[in-house]
């Protein structure tokens, strides 16, 4: 088992920093839509630029694995931030499960945090 543990770390932090990447370059590509739906829900406008950064370069941290643990930290707090500005309605089942959701990739991120990025990463191979 020990032997799979680089490829499920490598594994771990494609599958977590892809979501991010992506969404940040999609917010890119529509920010003035992005930027209402933040107002709508009481959240100043600019944000989104510190957002897509975060999103994007923190991603490509964790996915790479240079300064992941730097890069995940900041993107854990982001998810429980957003998460519960953008989800926390007792009310409605669905954004419950969301905020959930945020929360349990926060834990994922919290685990690179504590363990690094693995073998298989730019500061793997420095050793």
């Amino acid at each position: 088992m020990n032997a799979l543990s680089p490829l499920a770390m490598l594994g771990g932090r494609v599958l977590i920093s892809f979501m991010f990447i992506m969404s940040g370059f999609q917010k890119l590509g529509g920010i003035e839509g992005t930027q209402g739906y933040m107002e709508m829900m009481g959240v100043p406008g600019l944000l989104i630029y510190p957002t897509i950064l975060v999103e994007i370069l923190g991603g490509l941290a964790v996915l790479v694995g240079f300064q992941a643990r730097i890069g995940a930290l900041l993107l854990a707090g982001f998810c429980v931030v957003s998460g519960v500005i953008f989800h926390f309605d007792p009310s409605d089942q669905m954004q419950m499960i969301s905020l959930f959701k945020n929360f349990a990739i926060a834990g994922g991120f919290l685990f690179i945090v504590a363990m690094g990025p693995g073998k298989l990463s730019i500061e793997g191979r420095k050793g």
